[in-house]
């Protein structure tokens, strides 16, 4: 295959900036281009489609890790793909319950904002107020209701 895209190149064809695109070779995902005379990275067309792949997956929210098995199978096309099934299956129920917690903290949400009718002094506000109390008591629910973006994996892909 030629070699010859540069970096600048690869990133505008990607709509990825280039700093993402050397991270995702210091991370093993993408293949380490040719260098040209002058040390500068040259990419080609296989760089393009599986940085374009990898675009999607982080589209689709997945973790390094999940690419990252996805890659090897893609990489590995004789493998049985049962496993990359159960990785979609798994990442399924991440994002449902993403969906819950963030059902849940637009109900949070909602009740604070109930607490302030109408404006006045700030001392007085009730979301400050019971924002504050919360604060001072330790809230778990407060910190439990935080949306995490990332998410580990529970084992149901064992070969990556």
């Amino acid at each position: 295959m030629s070699h010859g895209i540069s970096i600048g190149a690869l990133a505008k064809r990607t709509q990825c900036q280039a700093e993402t695109i050397r991270f995702y070779e210091r991370e093993g995902l993408l293949p380490a281009p040719a260098r040209s005379q002058g040390n500068y990275r040259q990419y080609d067309l296989t760089h393009v489609e599986r940085l374009s792949f990898i675009r999607h997956c982080r589209s689709l929210d997945m973790t390094l890790d999940e690419i990252r098995a996805l890659l090897d199978f893609r990489d590995a096309p004789t493998r049985n793909c049962a496993e990359v099934s159960a990785l979609l299956d798994e990442h399924v129920r991440h994002v449902a319950d993403r969906i819950a917690e963030l059902r849940r903290l637009e109900r949070q949400l909602k009740h604070l904002r109930g607490l302030c009718a109408s404006p006045g002094q700030a001392e007085r506000c009730g979301i400050l107020n019971e924002m504050s109390r919360a604060a001072k008591g330790g809230n778990r629910q407060a910190a439990a209701g935080h949306v995490h973006g990332s998410h580990s994996r529970r084992g149901t892909v064992t070969s990556i």
